[in-house]
């Protein structure tokens, strides 16, 4: 850090001030109101663990909780499957390979809330149309029941982020020594011995990057929840982000929204780190 010219602090500045202003100073701030009735404008009262406690027994949160979770490992193991099997594909010697990796990024670069209501759109009607036609009554009614919602969500997420995990599995594929697989070839390995002992090690630190950015984002859904099933049928569907934002702002509870705010950051990063921590210690091992 010592050797660091003046170019380097200059073009860093920027960025650490944006993350204390944006993120820092808000959090402390907003950590400091959780303890008192802040109301959005004013806080006037410190109430201490107040609300912490009746966190305890705010069903909807819990239930909002527990939704997340679900969802959020469903939705890990699906992305980074999903993700690596692209990968592969267009990391092949196909003349298609630029065209494919474009198609299936392209999801990525469509908004949220864009997103969900296309899926909307394709779970009602288009199932609905395609069920009722073929008297499959499995497809008809869908986001009407918090397994159809559940799977609705599942299937919008993958569809958009499929594409940005295959990109970062594409940069450690390529950079997997081809002279390794050739003489794998030669000894006689086959397809899945070569991408166990040789494939699955190398791109381990993809995984690290990868479920952490599942991770992360699929904790912090908001507007595909918003736009695809609003948190319905009877908020079954809804996840921690959008209970965080109806307590804040429908219910008008500024202070106590804030304290779930502050307890979701702390169970999202020990989740996120913890794993950080453990595919890291696993890469050493590999």
């Amino acid at each position: 850090m010592r050797n660091r010219d003046l170019s380097f602090w200059l073009f860093l500045t920027p960025v650490l001030l944006g993350l204390i202003l944006v993120v820092i100073v808000p959090l402390i701030y907003g950590t400091i109101f959780s303890f008192t009735d802040w109301n959005g404008l004013s806080a006037t009262t410190f109430v201490g663990f107040e609300h912490y406690l009746n966190l305890l027994h705010d069903e909807e949160f819990i239930d909002a909780i527990v939704f997340t979770i679900l969802f959020s490992g469903v939705s890990i193991i699906l992305l980074n499957f999903l993700g690596l099997s692209l990968a592969i594909l267009v990391t092949r010697q196909i003349k298609t390979n630029n065209m494919l990796r474009t198609i299936f990024f392209m999801p990525n670069l469509i908004g949220g809330l864009i997103l969900g209501f296309i899926w909307q759109f394709i779970f009602i009607s288009v199932f609905g149309d395609i069920g009722e036609a073929l008297q499959i009554e499995a497809m008809q009614g869908w986001l009407s029941t918090t397994s159809t919602g559940f799977w609705g969500l599942v299937i919008l997420t993958c569809w958009q982020m499929a594409g940005y995990i295959m990109i970062i599995y594409i940069a450690y594929l390529q950079n997997i020594p081809s002279e390794l697989i050739e003489a794998a070839k030669i000894d006689g390995a086959n397809s899945w011995q070569r991408f166990r002992n040789i494939t699955f090690p190398l791109v381990a630190p993809a995984f690290t990057v990868s479920m952490f950015l599942t991770l992360s984002t699929s904790f912090k859904i908001y507007d595909q929840n918003l736009s695809l099933t609003n948190g319905g049928p009877f908020e079954s569907t809804q996840m921690v982000a959008m209970e965080i934002v109806k307590t804040a702002f429908s219910a008008n509870e500024m202070a106590y929204g804030q304290a779930k705010a502050v307890v979701f950051f702390i169970i999202v990063s020990i989740i996120a780190l913890t794993q950080v921590y453990y595919n890291k210690k696993r890469e050493v091992d590999m």
